[in-house]
């Protein structure tokens, strides 16, 4: 174990060096940038906030704690790769690497450090994202839509607007909530058509709700296009098939619920034969999003490995974030096609990580060669 340990890290001491450096930085880079971004967002938010009768400082400080969660999530694979130039850009300043390398270390071996500094991030993020932003996701946005009332009451509300197309039936539904043991459709609006798929009625309810086995609609009116009759009934019964965990399954949120519900949906959709693509891929984006922070240090190892006597420091830590800020424009963009449904799932989620992660070995590799036939020109001559 201790001969594999050394094959990868030679020096215990270097590798505490480098990975405290660049935790350190990380940490460093991502609380001040969520302070400035908080304080930003909040004098944008603030005048609404505190127009609610009632609010006082109390309601800032509510904000800010669901707010700021977001903030650290969304920006943590940026803070990763500014604390990665930064790091290896100071080392190769300092004449750090050149002695790392004297002493026969790869490049690969001088990156190992900080990738599993950066896998620590990858995996905190992670659970940050599981525990803490899905919740405080949902809390805001439920507090946003109440216009940042004061003392509202605990958040039932699964989800907004959802459509359902069943046989003959199209279905709208307002949002879905729990009252109880029951899950009541809010605001019901149903299309009735013929085999020809035409219109043929329309029915309006107040709300519905699941008990004993069977759906009831409330305040249902119905108006037939044909005759021109309009019905109008108390309660009347509502006789389709759909359970209610479709309606669960439908509404989830994948920015508010965790893997494993957001899984159990999408299982739950699946064995209806209701396709899942636009959530399989926000669920394998749960995973890919905390995994950009693996691919920081590659991209910005154009920093730390170039001939430090041409001078070109800047230009290099330049190109280095010009390569993380395109990895951030695909990732955000594949992610929209899948979310769309225009690109499968896997290739949304994971075809920009393995894209830059080709070429940040490519970047090392054009470095390290160009590097070695400038060193063995200068011995020729």
């Amino acid at each position: 174990m201790r001969f594999l340990r050394r094959m990868f890290i030679p020096s215990r001491t270097l590798a505490h060096y480098m990975a405290r450096m660049h935790i350190g930085r990380f940490l460093g880079i991502l609380i001040g940038l969520t302070a400035v971004l908080q304080f930003l967002d909040l004098l944008t938010a603030s005048d609404d906030i505190l127009k609610v009768e009632g609010a006082t400082w109390f309601s800032i400080v509510s904000y800010v704690s669901l707010r700021a969660p977001q903030l650290i999530s969304q920006f943590a694979p940026f803070a990763a790769l500014l604390a990665s130039l930064l790091t290896l850009g100071t080392l190769n300043q300092h004449n750090e690497v050149v002695i790392m390398k004297a002493t026969g270390l790869s490049a690969h071996r001088i990156l190992l450090p900080l990738g599993l500094a950066s896998f620590v991030i990858a995996t905190s993020h992670f659970i940050f994202n599981e525990t803490v932003v899905v919740h405080g996701n949902a809390e805001l946005e439920y507090w946003q839509e109440n216009d940042y009332a004061v003392d509202l009451p605990p958040n039932a509300n699964l989800a907004g607007r959802i459509w359902i197309k069943e046989e003959n039936l199209i279905i709208l539904v307002e949002s879905v909530s729990r009252s109880g043991n029951r899950i009541v459709l809010d605001k019901v609006a149903i299309y009735e058509r013929d085999s020809a798929k035409r219109l043929t009625a329309m029915i309006r309810a107040d709300f519905a709700w699941y008990q004993g086995g069977r759906w009831t609609l409330h305040e249902a009116r119905r108006f037939d296009t044909v005759t021109h009759e309009l019905t109008i009934e108390a309660v009347q019964s509502w006789d389709i098939t759909l359970p209610p965990s479709r309606f669960m399954a439908l509404t989830v949120n994948p920015n508010h619920v965790s893997m494993l519900e957001l899984w159990g949906s999408i299982m739950r959709l699946d064995s209806e034969g209701i396709p899942t693509e636009r959530l399989m891929a926000s669920f394998l984006q749960k995973i890919a999003g905390p995994a950009a922070s693996l691919l920081m240090p590659l991209l910005a190892a154009v920093a730390a490995f170039g001939v430090h006597r041409a001078g070109n420091l800047a230009l290099r830590l330049v190109i280095g974030m010009a390569l993380g800020f395109s990895f951030f424009v695909a990732d955000n963009f594949m992610l929209a096609m899948g979310e769309f449904g225009a690109a499968p799932p896997v290739l949304a989620a994971w075809a920009p990580f393995i894209l830059f992660l080709l070429l940040g070995y490519a970047v090392i590799f054009n470095t390290e060669e160009g590097k070695g036939k400038q060193i063995k020109s200068s011995a020729d001559g």
